[in-house]
């Protein structure tokens, strides 16, 4: 008994049952107890049979886990008889749970047979050649369960499942067991076992016995030779294997070839008959013993060789099977016993072709076949040759020569062009090659290619490595002219030959196009301008192409044009190398200068540029242009690559003069539409009429409505009516010119108006304030430059400084005589004034009304004792004077202006 509690896993407890030798059936019985309260396993009872004192071998029955708290009876029938002895070995083995008992009792001898487990007849040894397959038979007697398990064990443990299980009658049955391909290894004692949980039946062991089949030591011996047999002697004396020899045979092959036969003999001498001449056989000799696969292997062999004798003649049937350009391939017919009547033959094949038009230049060369072989291919021959092939049959008896046969290869490609056959002649956009032909044609020239392709370039622009361009010539033409090529440029040329089987070898060259030149411009004509004034004109600026350099810089050249100068043609004039400031110019006396000096990064793509825009380009003053006088405008382009200075210029616009002349409107209208304007204009006057005296009402109300505790200095109104006719005379001649001036319409002027002194304004800081006059015209069209234009004493877009009311007139006679003052905006803000002054309640103070009048204040004399009188609002007193001039100045200009207009409506329809 085994508590599971106790003991550690794995640790195992023995019973050794006495030794028994038995006649007669018998049947061993006995009764185990295993349980565990939680059912785990308490470990494992194994039965052992160990047979005669030899090992213990495999389990012949076990069981395990927990099987209920009571005794269970087993059956053991061993078939093992005298002389033969063996013992029962019980074996507990404690589980992993530790928990449970394990018991034995009731180990009982019977004299009878077992009624669980089968007996086993007497199981026989078993004799088999080396590499058949062995079977045991194991026949039983007694009750079989369906569960029963046959197993095979070999003394040394193996296992061997039952390859068969076959039922004789209810109460036998047959169990067979196969090993497949026995060996000397396989040789051990074999016997059956049966396993179920009632019992085990257990055989007697069986020997395997294992036979080598016999196998000469010695090789056979040679006795004669001929040319189509040999005589030999069989060596049996000696052999490894086993016994006994049962049948002798003679094995033989060429040793070059497969097996041929094999011969029965019965003597110690045998004569092989109808060989080949001149052959070598291996002759060996088989042995039998009973048996399946009793044959042993066949013994040593014999190595002989038949006699051979002289060759019959020379090969036949020489022919060429592939025809290239360096290279034949021939074949003749396959060389047989008959024909060379031996077998240690060779066969010569011999050639030879010229290889110069001397008499004695001529390559020869004989080379020796491979046994057997009857096709070979002649290599690194000449293209366009004779080739002279004939073939020699020898053996160690004699010697025969074939008849020579002629064959001429095929053309091959060309040779490569001598690279220092190359001679070219570069220019700046072209460039002249020209070669040789090869050396080596090796057959007709048909054509020669050229390839070409740009790697190097020292201009920007071009791309490197430029797209590979091919260029093809007749046999009779080893020259070309590469033309459109870019200057400045290393190409890669490449020149090749061809004939009929393809192109030769390429000869290479870089050819570098001769150094830079004048950049190019991309205009067709003279372009038009994109705009005109006065003093500018706009033109596009492209970029231009380097050829060959990178462009370094751009620039502007403004060209008086004057009266009988010699005109520069587009694209054909002198530039400009010397760099002149308009100060230089002006002070050399020349005619042109520099306007502008643009950077390359600066002129990727077309750009507008305006000449006169008074605006600074790289130390270059761009000085408005002078209306009265006509310019040529250039641009140039200049490029500098190692120490070399290329400049190209091209005329891209030209500024006329603006000319005052007058020419008569010619009107051309049918009688209805003159009728229908004049009646337009007619009511428009009318309108105006109205007009003007619903303003001088205004005004006069409004003279009367306002006061002041401060009045200006008395003003000559005479005076002023003088100045205003002069005035009105001189502007009706103004407007006169303007319709009958003919030159392009320009930009709007700019004028800058001020009404504030910001020296004195404390609340607003220095502030300045500019006022942007329409076009100067009185038409609804668009504007037009005018000429001889007076100097104002009031700069452009600068303010002027407040104006005292005593100095107002004389101020006001300022604004009607400068023509750049612009009288029109003067109008507009007093009427600004008038309808902000109307939502102000005259009752406020100074300080209210300050933020709505500051444009408008007139600085005045301040009174003693009074600080603040310096200033007063301004609005007021413009009224009457803006109003006056409006009314007697503006208006008349205005109807004078309307039958023009409808003529000049008239003139553009």
């Amino acid at each position: 008994m085994v508590n599971s509690s106790q003991h550690a896993q794995g640790q195992k407890a023995h019973i050794l049952f006495q030794t028994l030798s038995e006649n007669d059936t018998h049947c061993l019985q006995f009764s185990y107890f295993m349980y565990s309260r939680d059912g785990h396993s308490p470990g494992t009872l194994n039965v052992y049979v160990k047979v005669n004192g030899g090992p213990l071998g495999s389990v012949v029955w076990n069981v395990s886990g927990s099987h209920g708290r009571q005794w269970h009876q087993v059956e053991l029938s061993v078939s093992m008889f005298w002389p033969n002895e063996y013992q029962v070995l019980f074996e507990a083995v404690v589980s992993s749970e530790h928990r449970g008992y394990l018991g034995l009792d009731d180990i009982l001898l019977l004299n009878y047979p077992c009624s669980k487990a089968p007996h086993f007849s007497r199981l026989g040894d078993v004799e088999v050649n080396a590499g058949q397959n062995a079977t045991f038979q194991c026949v039983a007697s007694g009750k079989a369960s369906e569960a029963e398990r046959f197993l095979m064990q070999r003394q040394n443990g193996a296992i061997v499942p039952a390859a068969s299980v076959k039922h004789i009658s209810h109460r036998r049955f047959l169990a067979s067991f196969q090993l497949d391909k026995v060996s000397n290894g396989d040789q051990d004692f074999y016997r059956c076992v049966t396993q179920s949980g009632r019992g085990s039946g257990v055989s007697n062991f069986a020997e395997l016995i294992v036979k080598e089949p016999p196998t000469p030591i010695a090789p056979p011996q040679l006795l004669r030779a001929g040319s189509t047999y040999l005589i030999i002697q069989l060596n049996t004396n000696s052999i490894i294997g086993d016994g006994p020899i049962v049948r002798k045979e003679i094995e033989y092959r060429m040793t070059s070839g497969p097996w041929s036969e094999v011969h029965a003999v019965n003597m110690q001498t045998y004569k092989l008959w109808h060989l080949d001449p001149d052959t070598e056989y291996e002759i060996s000799v088989l042995l039998t013993r009973p048996g399946d696969g009793g044959t042993g292997k066949p013994g040593p062999p014999l190595i002989s060789r038949t006699k051979c004798a002289e060759p019959m003649r020379a090969p036949k049937g020489l022919a060429f099977a592939e025809i290239q350009s360096r290279q034949l391939t021939l074949q003749w017919e396959p060389l047989g016993y008959n024909l060379t009547r031996c077998h240690t033959y060779t066969v010569t094949l011999c050639y030879r072709y010229a290889v110069g038009t001397g008499h004695n230049q001529t390559f020869r060369e004989c080379m020796k076949m491979e046994r057997n072989a009857n096709r070979y291919t002649i290599k690194n021959l000449l293209p366009y040759k004779n080739i002279h092939v004939k073939l020699i049959l020898s053996n160690p008896e004699g010697r025969k020569e074939g008849k020579e046969m002629i064959f001429q290869t095929d053309e091959d490609v060309p040779g490569g062009i001598a690279s220092e056959s190359l001679t070219f002649t570069p220019l700046e956009d072209m460039i002249f090659l020209k070669w040789e032909e090869p050396v080596e044609p090796n057959g007709l020239i048909t054509q020669y290619e050229i390839s070409y392709q740009s790697i190097e370039s020292s201009d920007p622009a071009v791309n490197v490595p430029g797209p590979r361009r091919t260029v093809s010539k007749l046999r009779n033409e080893t020259y070309h002219v590469f033309s459109n090529l870019h200057p400045g440029t290393t190409y890669l040329f490449s020149v090749r030959a061809r004939t009929g089987k393809g192109f030769g070898q390429t000869a290479l060259t870089e050819i570098t196009t001769t150094s830079q030149v004048a950049p190019s411009f991309d205009y067709g004509d003279m372009p038009s301008p994109l705009g005109e004034s006065e003093s500018t004109i706009t033109i596009l600026l492209r970029p231009a192409q380097g050829r060959g350099a990178p462009i370094s810089t751009y620039q502007v050249v403004v060209e008086e044009d004057r009266p009988r100068k010699v005109k520069r043609e587009v694209g054909g004039q002198e530039c400009f190398p010397v760099p002149l400031t308009f100060d230089d110019a002006m002070s050399r006396g020349s005619v042109h200068y520099f306007g502008a000096e643009l950077p390359p990064s600066s002129l990727t793509e077309a750009k507008p540029f305006t000449v006169g825009d008074n605006q600074t380009y790289s130390g270059y003053w761009n000085p408005p242009l002078e209306p009265k006088k006509a310019y040529l405008i250039y641009f140039q382009a200049m490029s500098h690559l190692k120490g070399e200075t290329r400049l190209n210029c091209i005329r891209i616009a030209r500024k006329a003069a603006c000319k005052e002349s007058k020419r008569p409107l010619e009107v051309s209208q049918h009688s209805e539409e003159m009728g229908l304007i004049l009646g337009i204009c007619a009511g428009g006057l009318v309108v105006l009429i109205i007009l003007l005296g619903a303003i001088i009402v205004v005004i006069r109300k409004g003279r009367n409505y306002y006061s002041y505790s401060y009045y200006p200095k008395p003003v000559n109104m005479a005076k002023a009516t003088i100045n205003y006719r002069n005035e009105k005379t001189h502007m009706m001649s103004a407007i006169d010119r303007s319709f009958t001036d003919q030159s392009t319409l320009q930009e709007d002027e700019r004028l800058g108006l001020s009404f504030m002194d910001t020296h004195n304004y404390s609340n607003r800081g220095d502030q300045r304030s500019s006022v942007v006059n329409e076009s100067s015209s009185l038409l609804g069209g668009s504007p037009r430059r005018q000429c001889g234009r007076k100097g104002s004493p009031y700069h452009t877009g600068q303010l002027h400084p407040a104006v005292r009311v005593a100095d107002l007139l004389q101020h006001i006679n300022q604004m009607k005589t400068a023509e750049g003052y612009g009288f029109k905006q003067e109008y507009e803000s007093f009427f600004e004034g008038w309808d902000a002054s109307k939502k102000k309640d005259k009752t406020k103070g100074r300080q209210d009304h300050m933020p709505t009048y500051d444009r408008h204040r007139v600085k005045l004399h301040p009174l003693l004792g009074d600080p603040n009188s310096d200033y007063i609002n301004a609005n007021y007193i413009d009224v009457s004077a803006s109003a006056i001039l409006f009314v007697f100045h503006v208006f008349p200009v205005l109807i004078l202006h309307l039958p023009l207009l409808s003529l000049r409506m008239l003139f553009d329809s």
